[in-house]
């Protein structure tokens, strides 16, 4: 057997794996007598009403197992959580932003992967290129949904160019293949100024679209630009003109794929709503939000469930200290007019809490970068020591590596209460975890908030140790 096996990390209390006295250390070998390849193997044989497990204990004894488990999940947690290595990515991309990361920071932040398992799993976009027929027939058989991929462009050609990859055109043939297949699909168009936009963006659309409805939305996103560029192709920032430009070629095609399909399917980033100083689309335009994760909506989102939020604690009468308390937010300089807007609306609702809003300039990776993902602890600390920050300091989640305290450029949240002499409480993204915090809720009270038929999950800048 060429699989040597999968330690196992963990075993849940009370599960079945504990019952059968698999413990950390143990070594996964075989299902039914066949070699587990990855974690998609293991959820496919595990999703069942019985198996036979064979096991090499920490000794190793072979234990063979047979499992009455009736589809539940045994309680296992493996040390690789893919049970399997990471596939990077082999594209050399002129927009990607991992090749514009300063030298000296940690290994994981100069890994690119380009992984279809991430995608199901964590919400990556992969570009198919590593894919060969088997994995896609894979996907098929196991019928995983849905598969998010970044397209960029329909044009075999020009694709092969922004990817640097000679088989990039090729690859695109695995979205008919998922799409006979019936596979539910995400698309992602990074624009690149004079590259991929204007009539090559026209086409993209109209092509995916063809897709629909299993293709079921795609985000347009302009490139992010940090200073560190030297050696790379060139590209620009996106102006006004450019922004007003996009956006009316995807107002047009929502416009013509509601009529048809009953989907708007194209989504334009908050970022060239802003750019372009026009208003955000409502809400119903948003299709219940596909595309938050590329930063689609999520301004219109904070603003609704602000909204939501505030009249749910009127509606309810919830009671919560008024006590007088000034405090401090930090945002990314993209944000920074639109959380304003909802912070008025929390001081006129409770004109107690007094909130210094601080929009923090990048620094780090150039002042073209605005997003609050990608603020460093350092340049809070810079342009917040000496300010009026009040009792406490809030800064979003998304500046936090997910589940942990540390930014991207490794400062530590207790590094930057030391140095500000305030403590700093990290809030999720929600509109409702906003009120939550400004106002001091206890968290049970989101039970009055009916906010949206299904959770919306928010991820920090950087999903996982690789």
């Amino acid at each position: 057997m060429k699989n040597k096996g999968h330690l196992i990390k963990s075993v849940d209390s009370g599960s079945i794996a504990e019952e059968l006295e698999l413990e950390a250390g143990d070594k996964l070998l075989a299902i039914n007598g066949n070699e587990v390849e990855d974690i998609f193997d293991y959820e496919y044989y595990v999703d069942s009403e019985s198996m036979v497990m064979l096991v090499e204990k920490a000794d190793g004894e072979l234990w063979e197992l047979e499992i009455e488990n009736d589809y539940e999940d045994l309680g296992i947690t493996f040390e690789n959580g893919l049970m399997s290595d990471y596939k990077s990515c082999c594209n050399k991309c002129i927009f990607c932003f991992i090749d514009q990361m300063p030298p000296g920071m940690r290994d994981t932040l100069y890994f690119k992967d380009d992984d279809s398992r991430l995608s199901f799993l964590q919400g990556n976009y992969i570009t198919l290129t590593n894919m060969k027929d088997r994995d896609i027939q894979r996907i098929i058989d196991f019928k995983l949904a849905p598969i998010n991929i970044s397209v960029h462009t329909t044009n075999p050609k020009l694709r092969c160019e922004m990817l640097h990859n000679r088989f990039a055109g090729e690859a695109l043939k695995k979205i008919d293949m998922l799409y006979e297949a019936q596979i539910p699909m995400n698309g992602q168009v990074v624009l690149c100024k004079g590259v991929n936009d204007g009539e090559e963006l026209n086409r993209t659309i109209g092509d995916l679209s063809k897709y629909i409805p299993f293709m079921q939305s795609v985000s347009v996103v302009p490139v992010g630009l940090s200073k560190f560029r030297e050696g790379l192709h060139h590209l620009e920032s996106f102006s006004k003109e450019d922004a007003v430009q996009t956006l009316e070629i995807i107002e047009g095609w929502q416009k013509k794929l509601y009529s048809e399909h009953g989907v708007h399917f194209i989504h334009a980033s908050d970022e060239l709503y802003i750019l372009a100083g026009r208003p955000l689309p409502e809400e119903e335009r948003y299709d219940s939000y596909p595309q938050l994760e590329n930063g689609v909506g999520m301004l219109r989102l904070l603003d609704a469930e602000v909204d939501r939020a505030i009249e749910a604690l009127k509606r309810e009468g919830y009671k919560f200290s008024k006590e007088p308390e000034t405090l401090s937010i930090a945002t990314g300089r993209l944000a920074y007019p639109y959380l304003k807007k909802q912070l008025d609306k929390l001081s006129a609702f409770c004109p107690e809490k007094k909130v210094n809003l601080y929009a923090i300039r990048n620094d780090f990776f150039g002042e073209t970068i605005t997003v609050a993902g990608l603020v460093t602890g350092q340049d809070i600390i810079k342009q917040l020591s000496g300010e009026t920050l009040g009792e406490r300091l809030l800064l979003p989640s998304c500046m936090f590596r997910s589940g942990e305290e540390v930014f991207l450029d490794d400062v530590t949240r207790s590094q930057v209460e030391e140095a500000l002499q305030i403590p700093v409480n990290i809030v999720k993204s929600g509109g409702h975890d906003l009120v939550n915090a400004v106002l001091k809720i206890d968290s049970q009270a989101d039970i009055l908030y009916d906010l949206t038929d299904e959770e919306i999950v928010y991820q920090g800048y950087e999903l996982k140790e690789i």
